[in-house]
């Protein structure tokens, strides 16, 4: 195999375009093979593998920075970089993460567990290589559903303003966990969509590369002149705009192009942004026709409990009360599935909003929502809330916004690690004035804390719950629930 000949990235160089294709191949029959037993992330990371080969071509970590966004991505990248022979242990006691960390590999420059932060880190890198004139080269690999997040949207700020040189590569699979909504979102594909461009693109492309001899030559002539009628149809780009020099659309999943792609932009100068369109679960039919249920998948060795989870219970009780209370609205932040809310936006599409990759946004949205007279309920993961904590005291706390914020994942959370255990709640928000905290023991006690504080009419008021199903028998007596009274923290 042409993977057990790779013991760090340089070894990749040195292989033919065709070894690079079935390396490819066997890199997914691994990764399949490996997730699909013990869990992880499997559609994103299969999604990239080509993209992963092609950097790996051209940048030499670590020297060069590669910085992944979220880390979903990367479990190509950590069986090409010395972890190979202990990939199978991934997201296992004493094993790999399934994550980048800095304690793992000196090829994991930067640690990521939460969305949007590759461009602020690849930029901090870009500055201090510039401040040193050590000469390496930065990219950030940043997914499409990580530019919803305003994070991201800084980072781009600031690099525009520095003008430092580095390489923001654009994973395009139009996914998050689910499918990404907002005006980015609707951006992008306009961008991937657009008919002129394309038709252009393809027709030149194609025949250029039939004239004997010059066809490569003047196919990267046409690479420059496509760039410029590109401009002419679509004149500038929102990246552009920024000071960001756009190229794209390239395909993501077609490695030769891949390369002659980074082959033409490597040495240029500046900020740059490549968007590549990939398959989310590319390789691996059932994640390619269904990537939201493969994002993340159990090992197929684990038990699962028949009782329901208290995200389920969650689920099914707001939609209970909001459909005898029009006044009450939902509110995720790009996980409609993981919090239970896809159910609710089924049934209430028009007081359901997915607001993308934007927790601090999330909660100031609520709590205007509150003052302007309806109900909102806000459903973000722990480790995520840590995200808004400014905007829970600012917007919320300080004026006693009768909203409703439900941490979905309190408590560890196993196999993820310490990114995503939802073990900082309490301690953050716990001493914040005018917070009420509920942590329900059971299915009814979650059921009447969510009946109750539809009636408050000041907060916010917070539950949290664990990743767990919930206990077989109920024990909460039957007697009223009243904050502060020992459910209520």
């Amino acid at each position: 195999m042409i993977l057990d000949r790779i013991s760090e990235p340089k070894d990749i160089v040195s292989l033919t375009i065709e070894e690079k294709v079935i390396l490819a191949s066997e890199i997914r029959s691994r990764i399949i093979d490996v997730i699909c037993k013990s869990g992880g992330h499997l559609a994103a990371s299969l999604g990239v593998v080509e993209l992963t080969i092609a950097l790996l071509s051209f940048f030499e970590p670590p020297f060069d920075k590669i910085i992944w966004d979220v880390g979903h991505q990367i479990y190509s990248y950590k069986l090409l970089t010395d972890r190979k022979d202990r990939f199978h242990t991934i997201r296992q006691r004493g094993g790999l993460s399934g994550f980048p960390r800095r304690d793992e590999s000196r090829y994991d420059v930067f640690g990521t567990g939460h969305s949007s932060t590759a461009i602020s880190a690849a930029l901090g890198f870009a500055l201090a290589r510039d401040h040193f004139g050590s000469g390496e080269k930065i990219v950030a690999v940043v997914g499409d559903g990580a530019m919803t997040g305003g994070m991201a949207l800084e980072g781009l700020n600031h690099l525009g303003h520095s003008g430092s040189d580095m390489l923001i590569v654009l994973n395009d699979n139009r996914m998050s966990i689910s499918k990404n909504v907002g005006a980015m979102s609707r951006y992008l594909t306009k961008l991937i969509t657009d008919p002129m461009y394309n038709r252009f693109r393809n027709e030149i492309w194609n025949v250029l590369g039939r004239i004997p001899s010059f066809g490569e030559r003047m196919r990267k002539a046409a690479h420059v002149v496509g760039e410029s009628i590109k401009n002419l149809i679509t004149p500038g780009t929102f990246f552009d705009d920024f000071g960001i020099r756009y190229i794209g659309p390239v395909p993501g999943n077609d490695l030769p192009t891949l390369c002659g792609v980074f082959e033409r932009i490597y040495m240029i100068r500046g900020p740059v942004l490549l968007h590549v369109v990939t398959t989310k679960g590319k390789g691996f039919q059932p994640a390619e026709d269904d990537a939201s249920s493969y994002h993340g998948i159990s090992g197929s060795v684990k038990s699962h409990s028949i009782q329901p989870s208290f995200t389920e219970i969650f689920s099914k009780k707001i939609i209970e009360l909001a459909g005898k209370n029009e006044k009450i609205v939902a509110i995720t932040a790009a996980m409609p599935s993981g919090t239970g809310l896809d159910r609710f936006e089924s049934e209430f599409p028009d007081r359901f909003f997915d607001v993308g990759i934007a927790e601090q946004h999330a909660i100031t949205l609520a709590c205007s929502l509150a003052f302007g007279g309806l109900k909102p309920v806000v459903a973000i993961y722990s480790t995520f809330i840590q995200r808004a904590l400014d905007q829970v005291i600012h917007d919320a706390a300080l004026q006693k916004a009768p909203v409703t914020i439900v941490l979905d994942r309190s408590g560890p959370v196993g196999e993820d690690g310490p990114t995503h255990h939802g073990v900082f709640d309490i301690p953050l928000l716990k001493s914040i004035p005018n917070v009420k905290f509920a942590s329900p023991r059971d299915a009814e006690m979650l059921k009447r804390i969510l009946e109750m504080i539809m009636d408050l009419e000041d907060g916010p008021n917070l539950i949290r719950f664990p990743r767990q199903a919930v206990p077989e028998t109920d024990i909460t007596p039957q007697k009223d629930i009243k904050p502060g009274f020992g459910q209520f923290l």
